[in-house]
C-alpha cells in the first residue's frame, strides 16, 4: 500500500457527528456500566475457564489454537479496561484487567505505557523518546549489531518475522528494560512485579495443576501464539512520518477479527477518540472513512491485504528515521 498525499488530521476525521458521539460516550460512562464490554468480560473469563478445564478432552490441534485466540481476546479486553470500560470506576476496571492470563506483562505497567502511547493526541507517535510502544530502534542499532541480530531486527519488520519472532523480541526487550529498573532500585516496580508474579503463579496453578496443561504447552502453544495474533493487529498500525497525523493506519477487517480485536483494528478512529468503547468505533469509522481512505492510510482489503503487501517485505525500517521527528 502506498501512502497518498491527503493529510488526515483529528479535526478532519473527527467531524461533528463523531465529536457528538464522543461526548455521548463520556456521559454514558459517567452514568453507569458499559453492558456490552461487561458481557465481553464475562465471555472472556468464562470461556477461558471452560477451554482450559476441558483442554485435555479436545485434540491439541484444536484446544491450543482456541485458547490462543481467547487470550488474544482477553488482551483486547485489557485494552478496553485501560481506556475506562466497562465501569465508571478506574479501580474496578483495573481489577477486571489485572489477572495475568498471558503471564508476561504486569497490568499496571501495561496501563501506564499504553496511556503514554496516547498522550498529546498522537503528536509523538513512533518517536523513541516518547512512545513506549514504538517498533523502531534507535539510529545506529544495525551498525552495532552482529549479523544474527541484524537479520532478526530486519525480519521483525516483515509480517512473517513479526509473527514468528516478534513475541520473543517484545518480551525480551520489555523484560530487559524492567530488569534494569528493578536492579536500579525502583521499589514501586518491585511491588508491582511481586504482585504480578504471585498472580501469574496462580494462573499456572490453575492451568498446570488443576487443568493438567503442561507449562511448556501453555507458554509455547497458547501464550506465544496469542502474542503473535496481537502483533498481527498492531503490525501496520503506526509508521514514522513527518506529519504526526499520518502516523496511524486502519485495517478494515471482517467481523470475526473485529470482535477478537474489539475493533482496535480501526486504529485511526481509536486514536482520534480513545475514550470510545469498542462497539462505538464502527459508527465513528463510518463517519470518517471517506477522508481516511483518500489518505492512503487504510487497508481496505483487511489482513489479507496486509499479508500480501508485507508478508516478506518490511513495513517499516529497523531504525527510526530521525528526520521525521517534529
Amino acid at each position: 500500500m502506498t501512502q497518498g498525499q491527503v493529510e488526515v488530521s483529528a479535526t478532519d476525521l473527527g467531524g461533528a457527528a463523531c465529536r457528538k458521539l464522543a461526548l455521548q460516550s463520556a456521559a454514558a460512562g459517567a452514568r453507569g456500566l458499559d453492558v456490552a464490554t461487561l458481557g465481553v468480560s464475562v465471555a472472556v473469563y468464562g470461556g477461558y475457564a471452560l477451554l482450559t478445564w476441558y483442554f485435555r478432552e479436545l485434540p491439541l490441534c484444536i484446544a491450543a489454537p482456541l485458547c490462543a485466540v481467547w487470550l488474544t481476546w482477553y488482551g483486547s479486553l485489557q485494552h478496553e479496561t485501560i481506556h475506562g470500560h466497562p465501569t465508571p470506576s478506574r479501580r474496578l476496571n483495573a481489577w477486571l484487567g489485572f489477572p495475568p492470563l498471558s503471564l508476561w506483562i504486569p497490568y499496571r505497567i501495561y496501563r501506564a505505557t499504553h496511556l503514554q502511547h496516547h498522550r498529546h493526541r498522537g503528536r509523538y507517535l513512533t518517536e523513541l523518546d516518547h512512545d513506549p510502544e514504538t517498533f523502531y530502534s534507535p539510529p545506529g542499532t544495525l551498525s552495532k549489531a552482529g549479523a544474527v541480530r541484524s537479520a532478526l531486527y530486519r525480519a521483525n519488520c516483515t509480517l512473517a518475522g513479526r509473527l514468528l519472532f516478534g513475541p520473543a523480541v517484545a518480551v525480551f526487550r520489555f523484560w530487559r528494560s524492567e530488569a534494569a529498573q528493578l536492579i536500579a532500585g525502583d521499589r514501586r516496580r518491585r511491588i508491582i512485579w511481586l504482585r504480578h508474579a504471585l498472580a501469574a503463579a496462580l494462573v499456572l496453578v490453575w492451568a498446570a495443576e488443576i487443568c493438567r496443561i503442561p507449562v511448556l504447552v501453555y507458554v509455547m502453544l497458547i501464550v506465544y501464539p496469542s502474542i503473535s495474533l496481537t502483533q498481527l493487529r498492531s503490525f501496520a498500525e503506526h509508521r514514522a512520518d513527518a506529519e504526526a497525523s499520518r502516523r496511524t493506519t486502519a485495517v478494515e477487517a471482517n467481523p470475526v477479527w473485529g470482535l477478537i480485536f474489539l475493533n482496535n483494528n480501526l486504529h485511526i478512529a481509536h486514536h482520534v477518540h480513545p475514550k470510545l468503547a469498542w462497539h462505538q468505533l464502527p459508527r465513528v469509522w463510518r463517519q470518517m472513512r471517506a477522508s481516511a481512505v483518500g489518505s492512503g492510510l487504510v487497508f481496505r482489503g483487511g489482513y489479507g491485504e496486509v499479508i500480501r503487501a508485507y508478508g516478506f517485505r518490511p513495513v517499516i525500517s529497523v531504525e527510526h528515521p530521525s528526520d521525521h521527528h517534529r
